[in-house]
Order: structure tokens, then C-alpha cells, then sequence
């Protein structure tokens, strides 16, 4: 949102929105600034009604001694363009007329180059704890890319924006807070808390949401995430339309609802049971149906005997997205074996750089040394 007047200008939804401020709303590190105070009145409210889904903002403010510089091209640049508009009444001469369109194209120039170079702060609600205050972060932004581009690399890379967020950490979020209403919570419901609350990760739209919720269904090893259903008798007390460990559609206006995965592996073992003609009381008595298989009637010591003791996996990440696939690997497969009693996990990253045209000696030199200071194990460049 460029340049509002208000918050009533700042849509109040579930899309995270940049707010740019008016250039004289500036931000300085001594605190009490203009920047601060238009923020703060925009984040908690829109027009005369409070804000809901807060959130969903971050504001850019410009750097008070920066838009000093800033403004005085601005105001070159408007002299040297009402001169050009000007030309029959000044009766400027080609040469005067040929000088006014150079000045006025240098100024433009420099207020181009100083406006990425103005507005550099971003200023962010954060709430780490749910008791907690409200509190504001400010993060200084660098780079050459435009002004949307940039701020959200630097949301991105400091988790103040979730693009990608995984079923086990969705898990996590709902048993901390918790967001679970009862035995369940509806998927409408938990994209309105994501929105809302700023004690949870700030997610870029409510797609993210429902991918993370998608996956968690779909996982195989769902008694770690939850399960899905389409609807709650609440006479019965019973879920319709139960579904886990297999791949389920789920939109941002999905009517269903996320269920605790203990309480939906009792009602499909129970309906498994009524299926098979076998009473309530001998199913909560028999060995439960887990995963993909049905522990036999053992001792204890015996299935222990046979279940697995290591697991090993390699996996090829994209080189241009390393810090979203390894956090999807830490959350998906690492967090699990992790949270195993006594369990010793070791994670290596192995890097392997094929460069037919040569490695430049800058690259060489810069990746030697972070390299050593990184500790790595073994490294070193190879010529044929």
C-alpha cells in the first residue's frame, strides 16, 4: 500500500501487506518518531473500527537524514521540469532549452538512485509471548532490488514472513498455544487465528496455511500431525468424512476441520472394529492398527525386537532454495527421529561443485576460508 492517508486506506485481510509510508512519516533510531506513531495507528485500527487481522502488517519508512537528501533532488528535479514546461514563456534559446533538459534528466536521476537509499527501514509487530506486549522491531534494509523486493527477502530470511510452513511445526503451533477448540479446530477458524494473533508465525496468505495442513494429512506417519474431516455430529459425537494418511484438497474457504490424531485413530479403529463385527470392548482391548501394518499379538519385548533401529537418507537439494528444503528436512524428517528416546542423529551436508569454465581466484579464496571458519570436515578445490 503506497503512501496511505490512514489505515482506512490499508485493507484488513489475510494477505500480508507492505505499507509504505508518507516520506515526512520517517524513522530515526531515538525513538518517538512520526514513522512510529503512523504504524501503530494504522496497525490497531482502520478507520473507526479496530483492525482484526493485524498480523498481516509491516510498514517502510523512510530515514529521517536520508530524506533530507531525498527531498531536496525532488525539489531540483520539480524546478528543472517547470523550466522545461516554461520554454515559450522564458523564451528560452535550443542551447538554454538543450542545457534545462540535461539538468532536469540528472536530477531526475538522482532522485531515482535516492529513493531505495531513503526508505530503508522496515518496522515490524512482533509478539513472542502470547501474555506478552506487543513490541517493534525496526530491520534495516541494503540491496539494489526494488523496494517490495527487498523487504520481503529481509522478512523472508528473518522468519518475520513464513512462505513455507511445515505439517510438524503446524503440529507444534497447535498443541503451544493451543489453538485446538476441544478435540478439533476448524480450518476457517485457524486461518483467522494465523491472521489475528502475533504470538504465531506471520504467514505470507492463507495458501500457506492449507498447504502445510494438506501435507500433515497426507503424511503416512499422520499420528504426528492430524487428521481431517468434513464435518462434526455433535449428537453423535462423531466425525464425518475421517481422513489421514492420504492426500486431501484443502482450500483457504474449506468448511472442514483439523482433528487431534489421537481421537481420530479411536474412531476409525472403532469403525474398522463395527466393520469386522467385532465389539467396542474387544477393539480398545486388542493391539490398536498403527501406520501401515497391525502389531501382532506379542510380547512386548518381541515387537521391540523387530522394529527399526537406524535409518539413513540422502537427499539433493535445490542450490537456489537450500534454506527452504533443509528447513523442510529438519522439520519433516529430523524433528521425528530426534524426538525418539536415547536416539543419536547425525546430519552432514555434502557439497559437490562441478565448474567447467573454472572457479574465479576471489570464489576460490572466499569459500576456502569460510570453509575453515565453518569447521568443515574436509573441502578443497580440484584441478584436472
Amino acid at each position: 500500500h503506497p503512501l496511505p492517508k490512514s489505515g482506512q486506506d490499508v485493507a484488513d485481510d489475510f494477505e500480508v501487506r507492505l505499507v509504505v509510508l508518507e516520506p515526512d512519516q520517517w524513522y530515526a533510531k531515538d525513538g518517538n518518531t512520526p514513522a512510529e506513531a503512523a504504524s501503530k495507528a494504522m496497525f490497531e485500527s482502520r478507520g473507526s473500527a479496530p483492525r482484526l487481522y493485524r498480523n498481516t502488517l509491516v510498514f517502510l519508512a523512510a530515514d529521517r537524514s536520508r530524506w533530507q537528501d531525498l527531498e531536496e533532488s525532488l525539489r531540483r528535479c520539480l524546478a528543472w521540469r517547470s523550466i522545461l514546461n516554461d520554454i515559450e514563456t522564458l523564451q528560452l534559446s535550443p542551447h538554454q532549452v538543450r542545457q534545462a533538459k540535461s539538468q532536469y534528466e540528472a536530477a531526475e536521476g538522482a532522485a531515482k538512485a535516492r529513493l531505495p537509499e531513503t526508505y530503508q527501514w522496515l518496522l515490524i509487530p512482533v509478539q513472542p509471548d502470547k501474555t506478552g506486549p506487543v513490541s517493534w522491531e525496526a530491520v534495516k534494509l541494503t540491496g539494489a532490488e526494488p523496494l517490495a523486493v527487498r523487504a520481503s527477502r529481509k522478512l523472508k530470511s528473518g522468519e518475520y514472513m513464513i512462505t513455507n510452513l511445515g505439517a510438524v511445526r503446524l503440529r507444534m503451533e497447535l498443541d503451544r498455544i493451543p489453538l485446538w477448540r476441544g478435540d478439533h479446530v476448524e480450518v476457517a477458524q485457524l486461518i483467522e487465528d494465523f491472521g489475528r494473533y502475533l504470538y504465531l508465525p506471520r504467514l505470507a496468505g492463507p495458501e500457506v496455511l492449507t498447504e502445510a495442513i494438506a501435507s500433515g494429512i497426507g503424511l503416512l506417519t499422520w499420528s504426528d500431525s492430524f487428521a481431517y474431516a468434513e464435518s462434526f455430529d455433535e449428537q453423535a459425537g462423531r466425525y464425518r468424512g475421517l481422513q489421514a494418511g492420504r492426500q486431501v484438497a484443502v482450500r483457504p474457504d474449506d468448511p472442514g476441520f483439523l482433528v487431534v490424531a489421537s481421537v481420530a485413530r479411536r474412531q476409525m479403529d472403532a469403525d474398522q472394529a463395527e466393520r469386522a463385527g467385532v465389539s467396542p470392548q474387544e477393539t480398545e482391548a486388542a493391539p490398536a492398527r498403527r501406520g501401515l501394518g497391525t502389531v501382532a499379538d506379542e510380547p512386548e519385548e518381541s515387537q521391540a525386537s523387530k522394529r527399526p533401529i537406524r535409518f539413513h537418507g540422502t537427499v539433493e537439494l535445490d542450490p537456489e532454495r537450500v534454506g527452504r528444503d533443509a528447513g523442510r528436512v529438519a522439520e519433516e524428517v529430523i524433528a521425528h527421529l530426534t524426538g525418539m528416546v536415547r536416539a543419536k542423529v547425525r546430519v552432514t551436508l555434502e557439497i559437490d561443485a562441478d565448474m567447467p569454465e573454472g572457479a574465479a581466484d576471489g570464489v576460490v579464496r572466499t569459500v576456502t576460508e569460510n570453509s575453515r571458519t565453518l569447521r568443515f570436515r574436509s573441502h578443497g578445490f580440484e584441478v584436472e
